[in-house]
């Protein structure tokens, strides 16, 4: 067993509202199939130091393995899905890093 969960980082900017909430009506169920678990989102993340400030809306969720985390991201349903977060948002990036368990 890993000493890491993996720790999902997304930031986008919604420009679309409907078309993103058609995303979030079918990312859940998507997640819990990976055994995801929702962290939190902020529309309005504070900067406090460095050249890039985030825009938009910051985006946590987690995985238990990274396999998890992949096997989700390239779900043929979520990767479907996900054409409703292109086309309603600005997405400026989609990370995974390692967060040692607690």
């Amino acid at each position: 067993m890993s000493d890491f969960e993996i720790i999902a980082i997304a930031n986008l900017e919604i420009t679309d509202p409907d078309e993103y909430r058609k995303y979030e009506k079918g990312f859940f169920p998507i997640l819990k199939k990976y055994n995801g678990s929702f962290i939190t989102y902020d529309d309005a993340p504070q900067h406090k130091e460095g050249d890039t400030p985030l825009k938009g809306r910051v985006i946590l969720f987690s995985f238990q393995t990274e396999e998890e985390a992949n096997n989700w991201f390239n779900d043929p349903d979520y990767q479907e899905l996900s054409k409703f977060r292109r086309d309603g948002t600005n997405t400026h990036s989609i990370t995974f890093t390692k967060m040692l368990k607690r």
